[in-house]
């Protein structure tokens, strides 16, 4: 048995990452090990954190959690570098997303390391970030250099770490299934638990609201007369990560109010069911990506995807099979829309279910584990 220590959110915290932690740790504990999740005492100071709230009023999970980092506090750094030092796992999975926290865990981890038995492999979710700030190569820099393997997701995650490490032990895996929020439902029960017509086309558009998500630019091919015409809807789902007033004044400009089902409060995990399960299917319109927590989503609740040509996006959803990928502009995304509605959902059902037998959790622990 393998003792191994997550170091990334976890309950009380919320969102995709926590969510992801929390089932890799099961995944460990189901493969015969023990494990804990190591989250943040204090994750974002709060002049820094874009939504409304960094907490959930989710139940706990049945795991051993622990929030005892502080992003921004170099003595607890090195009081939890020391902790973990001492308890000497054989492993520690750590979550790297933002050059932010570089200081922080490159730190903690470089504490750790003096013990010389812990075994430390990075998931690197990003290494160049979708939003440039001060200090990223030299935080990111900072952090690369304390684990000893890494594994990412998406090849443009892979070709941005080998030009910081290219030496270092790293493998490709994809994202495992989001399969912690329930099973299928049809689409009328979700429809109704949600308040949406029963009958009309709805698509949807999933996740925290960013400016690389490329929302306005759906929100462009929604203004598109044959999007009109077919009577096509769009449901936004998500919390505002940036200024709101930039989108109510370009749907305003636009005229399509009328078209958008608009719910962007955040989604509590409870209700994540319901909004894949009552769109006929996901749009994801980023200008650029790495891999996307979205697509597993979808893939679990066997959705299609009409996704843009960026990023890991394209090997993730094959073209014709799982969905349909096209450029990441208005017209070229209404286009995709429409083919979409002409092909039928049950065009892609087949493909869905046999592409989404890639994405096991099983695969990402084997692979952490013999790196």
């Amino acid at each position: 048995m393998t003792k191994v220590v997550i170091i990334g959110p976890a309950h009380p915290l919320r969102g995709g990452l926590a969510t992801f932690n929390q089932r890799l740790a099961k995944a460990f504990e189901d493969a015969g090990h023990s494990c804990s999740i190591w989250s943040f005492s204090l994750q974002y100071p709060s002049f820094l954190f874009p939504g409304k709230t960094q907490f959930t009023d989710e139940p706990a999970p049945d795991l051993d959690i622990y929030s005892n980092i502080n992003s921004v506090n170099p003595a607890n750094w090195l009081r939890m570098g020391n902790r973990l030092k001492k308890e000497k796992p054989d492993l520690i999975v750590v979550r790297y997303w933002l050059p932010f926290m570089g200081p922080a865990l490159g730190t903690i981890l470089r504490r750790v390391r003096k013990n010389k038995h812990t075994r430390i492999v990075c998931i690197a979710d990003n290494v160049i970030p979708h939003e440039k700030r001060f200090g990223d190569k030299p935080f990111t820099r900072y952090f690369l250099k304390a684990p000893d393997a890494f594994v990412t997701m998406s090849e443009k995650v892979m070709k941005d770490l080998k030009t910081f490490e290219p030496v270092k032990p790293a493998r490709l895996v994809n994202h495992p299934l989001y399969d912690t929020f329930g099973e299928i439902i049809p689409a009328q029960e979700a429809r109704v638990h949600l308040g949406l017509p029963e009958k009309q086309k709805i698509i949807l558009f999933f996740g925290f609201i960013r400016q690389y998500k490329g929302l306005d630019i759906l929100l462009e091919a929604m203004a598109d007369e044959r999007i009109k015409k077919e009577g096509i809807r769009l449901l936004v789902a998500g919390e505002f990560y940036e200024d709101e007033k930039k989108y109510q004044a370009l749907i305003d400009q636009l005229g399509i109010r009328e078209r958008l089902i608009v719910r962007t409060d955040f989604i509590p995990d409870s209700e994540v069911k319901y909004y894949l399960c009552a769109a006929d299917v996901v749009i994801q319109p980023y200008r650029n990506a790495t891999q996307s927590g979205v697509t597993p989503l979808a893939y679990h609740f066997e959705k299609p995807m009409v996704v843009t040509n960026v990023g890991g996006l394209p090997d993730l959803v094959p073209d014709g099979k799982a969905g349909l990928v096209v450029e990441p502009d208005p017209s070229s995304i209404a286009e995709g829309i429409l083919r979409f509605y002409q092909l039928g959902e049950d065009y892609f059902i087949n493909h869905l279910r046999e592409e989404k037998k890639k994405y096991s959790w099983d695969v990402l622990v084997d692979t952490i584990l013999h790196l």
